[in-house]
């Protein structure tokens, strides 16, 4: 039995509230389990150097853990990113550029800051799932107010984190559980069921591959079947 009662292969609880941030173009908090991450998404009329004259998008992402996130201070990276936020960050705008037709946006930059208000794991996996919401609306009100002519949105992406904890599988890890895994993974999915990404890590000796097949079916079957319906709730479809 978990420290929470959960089951093996069950997941927290997911909230997403919209329209948290009334300025930007899409804004979402979701709250899963203890963990809570603001996603906003922001419209720029620019794209970067290597797509100008392409009549191309972009969709890229940005990471920040608020340094009153976790159990001890968490410093600003006031000189840019790096590290493991750089990394997270470049995940989160992989995935959700897969939710995207670039070439069908036209000429602007869509940027999805993730700010991590409290972290008690998975972090990254709710702020891609977040991320998406914000996505989604940022283009939805392009739409409404005519400053797009065609929907470029291809469908949602979502993601999950998993570890093995004392030899057994489990989904969704809390930040003590998260703590203690010997593998951990993260599993990020298109809403047709087509893996985007998949991270695993062993970090006290080897796992088998059939470890790690078992942990990609449950993870891939928790997407689809509870997150991404959680996502197209929370932004009316």
């Amino acid at each position: 039995m978990r420290a929470d009662g959960r089951d093996r292969d069950e997941l927290r609880e997911i909230e997403i509230e919209t329209g948290y941030q009334p300025l930007p173009e899409g804004s979402a908090l979701i709250t899963w389990g203890e963990t809570r991450v603001l996603c906003s998404a922001t419209v720029e009329y620019k794209v970067p150097f290597f797509l100008t004259g392409q009549g191309s998008g972009w969709v890229t992402a940005e990471y920040s853990m608020l340094p009153g996130s976790g159990n001890r201070r968490v410093k600003r990276e006031r000189t840019g990113a790096r590290g493991r936020t750089q990394e997270i960050q470049r995940l989160i705008g992989r995935s959700l550029r897969q939710a995207v037709d670039l070439k069908a946006m036209g000429e602007r930059t869509i940027t999805v800051d993730c700010d991590v208000l409290v972290a008690d794991g998975g972090t990254r996996a709710a702020s891609i799932v977040g991320g998406a919401v914000a996505l989604r609306l940022a283009i939805r009100r392009q739409l409404v107010e005519g400053r797009m002519k065609e929907d470029p949105f291809r469908g949602y992406v979502g993601a999950v984190s998993l570890g093995v904890v004392d030899g057994e599988v489990l989904l969704d890890l809390c930040y003590e559980e998260d703590s203690r895994a010997s593998l951990d993974m993260n599993l990020v999915a298109f809403q047709s069921g087509g893996i985007v990404e998949m991270q695993a890590t062993a970090e006290k000796g080897t796992v088998p591959l059939t470890v790690l097949e078992e942990m990609g079916g449950m993870a891939l079957e928790a997407v689809t079947g509870l997150i991404l319906p959680v996502q197209m709730e929370a932004s009316g479809e």
